[in-house]
């Protein structure tokens, strides 16, 4: 029996049947199933500089000995993570020891005494319709091997990809969600879990021809999005050429 993968189960309803890809390379495969699991962390360099208070201070006092960056820095790791602010300390100490960095992280007490006094600005994420959804994706080469493999067994020659899928709301340039999935995965197959994602009311979708598949049209009713109309194809006839111009498809409500 020949070694096969599924991607995407069959919905209930749905009339297309699994679609199945034929593994050629064991041993990328298996090298890409194992990286998924590893994690890739680090500090801005500007952070890390400016991780210490050099400015004389104006007022009498104990001078600060970290800079408003190096708070900002943590309260943004603590958002972003979720954490608690020891949490965020001890996580940043060993982001520093992993980094062979000399620096230390502040206080969870001075942090939180010094998040009062310090402007972090957060993006507040909007609500409501998306008036216009785009869906594209792009490739993303995979860096960073390990120190300790390329010293046992050298540097591979060729790199790891990987396809990162986007939608993005089109009048406000905002990313709605986003799904990383390995380089086989088609653009078709990655749509439907992407608008899924999108837990709000959705007035049109735009994307190109590689989205007009039987799976996208299926996906399409569960967001009640009624309608999708096929590119269009539009011959210009001349002489001695004869051009095609695809349009991109556009699904509206």
């Amino acid at each position: 029996m020949k070694d096969q993968i599924t991607h995407y189960p069959d919905y209930t309803g749905s009339s297309v049947a699994k679609q199945k890809f034929k593994i050629t390379n064991w041993r990328n495969y298996n090298k890409a199933l194992i990286n998924r699991g590893s994690i890739t962390f680090w500090l801005d360099d500007e952070a890390i500089q400016a991780w210490y208070e050099s400015a004389t201070p104006a007022s009498r006092g104990r001078p600060q000995r970290y800079s408003d960056l190096a708070i900002t820095t943590i309260l943004v790791i603590k958002r972003v993570f979720r954490l608690t602010l020891r949490a965020a300390q001890g996580f940043i100490d060993s982001i520093f020891a992993l980094m062979d960095v000399p620096l230390r992280c502040p206080d969870y007490t001075s942090v939180s005494k010094r998040a009062k006094s310090v402007n972090v600005s957060f993006k507040t994420p909007t609500r409501g319709e998306i008036s216009h959804l785009v869906i594209d994706s792009t490739g993303l080469k995979v860096f960073g091997e390990g120190e300790w493999k390329v010293k046992k067994h050298g540097k591979d020659r060729s790199r790891i990809w990987r396809k990162l899928h986007l939608t993005v709301d089109a009048s406000r340039h905002e990313i709605i969600c986003a799904d990383l999935s390995l380089n086989n995965v088609t653009d078709a197959e990655a749509s439907p879990g992407l608008i899924r994602q999108t837990h709000r009311k959705i007035r049109s979708v735009a994307a190109d021809g590689a989205y007009d598949t039987q799976r996208c049209h299926d996906e399409l009713p569960r967001k009640k999005i009624s309608a999708l109309s096929r590119p269009e194809k539009v011959r210009v006839t001349g002489p001695v050429i004869m051009q095609t111009v695809t349009v991109q498809w556009l699904i509206s409500e």
